[in-house]
């Protein structure tokens, strides 16, 4: 039996990416966090100002004897528009970037040829600008973060969608 694995993805408002990898057959826990900036420790306020550098981003944590890395990134690619730089939906600003952080070189090659797959595709009419970088400390959200949209009853929003075209995304089939 292998062991649990990570994967850490930035795409838009965390509450609805926690909320669309939670539901995947495989994924044994998504914890809501912060990654990839300057500031040990931050807080909500800190990454909602965009000083820290931070991204609002899930931690999944996965069995991959039962959902492979190469699966959890046609997740990420299905919720998001990866097309728009530091935005997503009506949130805007660096914390809601498009942004895989990689653990290894096998990651990192998986998800950079997903990414270049996808975006000859011409499922968009802009260029993907997801950024593919080393995964950072990673600082778990304050506690009132986490399940969110579960424990308040709430369908997912932020922008974020169940698998079909993103909202607000400019998908070539929509034409």
């Amino acid at each position: 039996m292998a062991a649990n694995k990570i994967a850490i993805f930035g795409a838009g408002c965390f509450w609805g990416v926690e909320s669309a990898f939670r539901r995947r057959d495989g994924v044994v826990d998504v914890t809501v966090g912060y990654a990839g900036g300057t500031v040990d420790n931050p807080t909500y306020a800190m990454v909602c100002s965009g000083r820290s550098g931070h991204a609002e981003v899930v931690q999944v944590e996965y069995d991959p004897s039962r959902v492979s890395y190469e699966k959890l990134l046609e997740v990420f690619w299905q919720i998001h528009d990866p097309t728009t730089l530091n935005r997503q939906g009506p949130d805007i600003g660096s914390q809601y970037r498009s942004v895989i952080f990689y653990s290894d070189q096998r990651e990192r090659a998986v998800a950079e040829e997903s990414k270049r797959r996808l975006d000859e595709s011409g499922k968009f009419r802009r260029p993907i600008v997801t950024q593919i970088v080393p995964a950072t400390e990673f600082y778990p959200a304050e506690e009132y973060h986490q399940r969110y949209y579960e424990r308040m009853g709430l369908e997912p929003s932020c922008g974020i969608s169940d698998g079909g075209a993103p909202i607000g995304s400019e998908s070539k089939s929509k034409d």
